[in-house]
């Protein structure tokens, strides 16, 4: 398959102190990255796409490294996590999936504590289009107060021709999180649910 011939990237880290309640102690910290790849299949259909996915692998790896960098360094921070894409308008919504494997396992591979299976979204758009990217807890998906997400896009991009792959990570819960479920201190982390 084709290298990924990539146009651009952008990373958005967001700190979040309160959302009209009392101030955290610690802020809750958001990061989100996106990278701007050609997309070989734009403007026909291609039946053998699987194998692209393993090319995505080392620009998925990246992706996840630079975003922990962003974070602190410490990968034992990152909480939460989630993934998407955004499928020019000469591509179809298939495009998008090949981000699952390289996108999923590049923060799984370098989190410690990631045995929860990394949400997903996709669609198709073109420049300004954006995307709310879901996020669960990254070692258990029932953690109710994980559950959130973050909007991602660019104004430029993807053109038609064009894949917005997106990686998001956080570092705790919700601020003021509060409407019960599992909590965080009682993941037992035996099937990536619970």
């Amino acid at each position: 398959m084709p290298e990924p011939i990539l146009r651009k990237t952008a990373v958005t880290l967001e700190e979040i102190y309160h959302e009209g309640g009392p101030a955290s102690e610690r802020p809750l910290r958001r990061v989100a990255m996106v990278s701007i790849i050609e997309n070989p299949f734009a403007g026909s259909y291609v039946e053998d796409i699987a194998g692209f996915m393993d090319d995505l692998k080392p620009l998925g790896l990246r992706m996840a490294e630079r975003m922990v960098t962003v974070l602190g360094g410490d990968a034992s921070v990152i909480e939460g996590y989630g993934k998407g894409a955004i499928v020019g308008t000469a591509g179809e919504l298939e495009h998008g999936a090949l981000w699952h494997v390289p996108g999923g396992y590049s923060m799984r591979e370098i989190l410690p504590a990631s045995s929860a299976i990394v949400p997903s979204t996709k669609k198709i758009g073109g420049p300004g289009t954006t995307l709310d990217v879901p996020i669960t807890h990254c070692n258990a998906s029932y953690v109710r107060s994980h559950f959130d997400a973050m909007e991602v896009g660019l104004a430029d991009g993807p053109k038609a021709n064009e894949i917005l792959l997106a990686l998001v990570m956080t570092t705790g819960p919700r601020i003021h999180a509060r409407v019960g479920g599992l909590k965080a201190s009682e993941i037992k982390g035996e099937d990536g649910l619970r």
